[in-house]
């Protein structure tokens, strides 16, 4: 799987970002959105509950071409769901992304963590998806104008709630994506 295009779409503004922060690829996975963006000359903390995702993704950087890959990214191994935890508290970041991933008590968090005149990038599957396979957990699944609801006194440059084409058996999901810059 390929690293999301809104981050090409936007590529130009996070490089733009102050570069005193990184940028932290919040549940990373795989990491194929950070490592789109260590290519592209940026600072990416890689941040993720499982060892073994973020060894994968140190291994992606470290046969990728880019020599300075690996030193341009850090690995951190978190758990955000962690009950009373409250790991991005007193932590900054020029942006940060979350692809596929909702745990709704650390939205706050995030909005904090991220500098003024930061952004944050966001998409992850609302409601409608249960229709076309998983997630069907509702714990999971974006409310509709909900990502919107949460950013309305940011700057929202780029928001879409709706059907795309995906690779599941359905060959349809049901997402929702936002870029905002906090104020």
């Amino acid at each position: 799987m390929s690293h999301s295009q809104l981050l090409e779409k936007h590529l130009e503004q996070l490089k733009a970002l102050d570069k005193q922060f990184s940028v932290l690829d919040l549940a990373c996975g795989s990491g194929r959105n950070g490592i789109y963006l260590v290519e592209q000359g940026i600072d990416v903390i890689f941040a993720d509950v499982k060892k073994s995702a973020l060894e994968q993704a140190k291994a992606a950087l470290s046969k990728n071409e880019c020599s300075s890959a690996v030193s341009d990214a850090n690995f951190w191994q978190v758990d955000f769901e962690q009950a009373e935890s409250l790991p991005l508290i007193g932590k900054s970041f020029s942006a940060i992304l979350v692809f596929r991933y909702l745990h709704r008590p650390i939205f706050e968090q995030i909005k904090q963590a991220t500098i003024s005149g930061g952004m944050v990038i966001y998409e992850t599957f609302t409601v409608d998806q249960a229709q076309f396979g998983r997630p069907k957990n509702p714990n999971f699944l974006l409310e509709h104008g909900e990502l919107a609801e949460l950013f309305a006194d940011w700057q929202i440059i780029h928001s879409f709630e709706g059907i795309v084409e995906a690779n599941n058996d359905a060959g349809k999901q049901a997402i929702a994506q936002i870029i905002a810059i906090k104020p």
